[in-house]
């Protein structure tokens, strides 16, 4: 089968083909596992963090990839909660101990054993790929292929994130950063609250007016002053500096959520503004996002079939995904990309 291969960690400053085109043999699924033919694969600011060496993959040569939809090809011994011919998903996570505290109280993401797809495990940048069959999900009726992918990361990590902000009727919510995962929130309240205003924070002109135009009361700059104090902010960038300027717009008892694997420290300088009468005085909180759970993942796109909230994607070839990643890591980003890998009709 084709594959693109990460075969060790790469500088995206020099190296402009950090994955390599690779013919490798097919994978077998393990005792409760599927293999999955791989139709479409979204594109995640994560691939970025595990090229770059920030989160980086377990061992080389991995095959990235942590939003997948694609069709059940085989079943593993043991396997039987899916049929051949199903269309499935999959997202971050691939396993966890399931036996934890942490996995018996349905927080998997926290497992000190968690394993992620794509970095861990080999994933969807791929015509091929397998997955234990509780970590595929079964795709509603209603939303392509192209659709759903970013939906299994993008948009259920964005979902848990505002789960983990506890945001409520009537509050103001900002968010830093508008690639896939901040667009899909944006969808996600609107269908999901009523009165709910929503403010946008981007250094890039074309994405504030993309989030003008799907329905944000207000778009601006990273530095810029909200038009009034936010309750709950989400901060999908990559870097320190619209944490920082997330917290001056924050609210008296407000709470800021991180929505990142890794930060970069490009600009950890700018953590020494830090100022706590301006930024952390009158109980506002910071909360992280670790991971997602399977429940996530499974709430939100029957969530978002039922809606439906469809995102806005690009699409790239399998062997165009090294251009996918760069345009990325440029901030050329207009709602998400995705890699179009199985060529028939979806």
């Amino acid at each position: 089968m084709k594959a693109m291969i990460l075969d060790g960690i790469k500088d995206l400053s020099t190296d402009k083909r950090p994955l390599k085109l690779a013919e490798i043999p097919l994978p077998a699924p393990d005792k409760g596992e599927v293999l999955i033919r791989v139709s479409t694969c979204g594109v995640c600011h994560t691939e970025l963090d595990e090229i770059e060496g920030r989160t980086p993959p377990d061992h080389f040569p991995m095959i990235l990839g942590h939003q997948v939809v694609g069709y059940v090809e085989a079943l593993g011994p043991g396997a039987g909660l899916h049929r051949v011919g199903d269309r499935v998903g999959v997202g971050w996570i691939f396993n966890s101990c399931g036996k934890c505290r942490f996995c018996q109280s349905g927080m998997e993401n926290l497992c000190a054993e968690f394993q992620a797809t794509g970095r861990d495990a080999p994933g969807g940048y791929a015509e091929f790929m397998t997955v234990p069959e509780n970590s595929a999900y079964p795709i509603p009726p209603g939303i392509s292929d192209f659709e759903a992918a970013p939906l299994l990361c993008a948009g259920a990590i964005g979902y848990r994130s505002l789960r983990l902000s506890q945001l409520e009727e009537g509050q103001h919510l900002g968010l830093t950063g508008f690639g896939a995962s901040a667009h899909l929130v944006l969808k996600t309240v609107q269908y999901l609250y009523k009165h709910v205003r929503v403010y946008v924070f981007t250094r890039s002109p074309s994405e504030q007016a993309f989030a003008r135009e799907l329905g944000a009361d207000w778009a601006g700059d990273i530095d810029d002053r909200s038009p009034v104090p936010l309750d709950r902010i989400i901060d999908t960038t990559p870097v320190w500096r619209p944490v920082v300027e997330a917290l001056r717009n924050l609210a008296p008892g407000g709470r800021l959520v991180i929505n990142a694997i890794r930060k970069e420290q490009s600009d950890i300088a700018y953590l020494l503004n830090l100022d706590y009468p301006t930024h952390l005085w009158l109980e506002k909180e910071i909360k992280s996002v670790a991971n997602v759970t399977r429940n996530d993942v499974s709430q939100f796109i029957q969530i978002a079939a039922s809606v439906p909230i469809k995102p806005e994607y690009q699409l790239y070839a399998l062997e165009e995904a090294n251009q996918a990643l760069l345009e990325l890591k440029r901030g050329q980003i207009r709602g998400a990309k995705v890699l179009h890998i199985l060529k028939k009709s979806v």
